[in-house]
């Protein structure tokens, strides 16, 4: 093969130089409650790196099963500790990238302004319904839904509200329905009220109610990405802890 000559070999070279470095795309699956929080987060860390982030959110057991089915994630980011070990015993995950990122609170919210609720044993939840729905994920799947299903069973209510649960695939379309004023209450993250202007914070349930809310984030197992590894450390930032924050999260060590 002939070379070619100095002049065109150093011109291509220039050119190569000139070009820019191309941005390296990140995939997120995350749980819906993220998304407020995660969007403003994702575009701070395009606008430093160039990089672009596409991030799926859904119900926590809907993205996990997608993971395992082959879908092509970069980063999980769960609502609950038990789907991220459903993947990482699955060898899924990058070894050693898991870390727990956040913590969250389970709360009672209302369509508009609403009287607060004091809420603890045997509290009269279907009293304060009135016959109507209350809104929550998924019970038996959804974290949020199965938090919320665990507290009211353990505060001895849940048997007399369970055939008014308006079940919803994901904690943020629950919330919707309390927004919009399709149920007058909904079960939810502390988040996603902040996230939500049309509804009210009316009680917090007690931590001892339900097991604690925690968001395990990772690397799942593929093609070698800095851009991931880069994003994920993100995710623990300054910055990012100051979003979080900001969004009702609280952030762990």
């Amino acid at each position: 093969m002939t070379r070619p000559p100095r002049r065109i070999a150093a011109l291509a070279s220039a050119l190569l130089f000139a070009l820019p470095v191309h941005a390296g795309e990140v995939t997120v699956f995350a749980a819906a409650s993220l998304k407020t929080a995660l969007d403003q987060i994702a575009a701070g860390w395009q606008a430093e790196t160039g990089n672009t982030t596409v991030i799926s959110y859904g119900g926590t057991p809907q993205l996990a099963n997608q993971i395992e089915a082959g879908a092509p994630a970069d980063i999980f980011v769960s609502a609950a500790v038990n789907w991220m070990d459903v993947l990482d015993q699955a060898g899924l995950l990058v070894p050693g990238s898991r870390r727990d990122l956040l913590g969250n609170t389970l709360v009672l919210v209302a369509h508009g302004a609403a009287e607060p609720v004091a809420i603890g044993p045997g509290f009269d939840l279907a009293g304060l319904l009135g016959g109507e729905k209350l809104a929550m994920a998924l019970v038996d799947s959804v974290p949020a839904g199965v938090y919320g299903k665990g507290a009211l069973e353990n505060l001895g209510v849940w048997a007399s509200v369970e055939g008014q649960v308006a079940q919803s695939d994901n904690v943020r379309a629950a919330l919707a329905l309390v927004a919009t004023g399709e149920a007058p209450y909904g079960i939810v993250y502390g988040s996603d009220a902040v996230a939500e202007a049309g509804v009210t914070v009316v009680g917090t349930f007690p931590a001892d109610s339900h097991p604690p809310i925690i968001y395990p984030a990772a690397l799942i197992a593929g093609p070698d990405k800095p851009q991931a590894a880069a994003l994920l450390d993100y995710l623990s930032s300054d910055a990012a802890r100051a979003v979080f924050t900001a969004q009702g999260f609280a952030v762990l060590p």
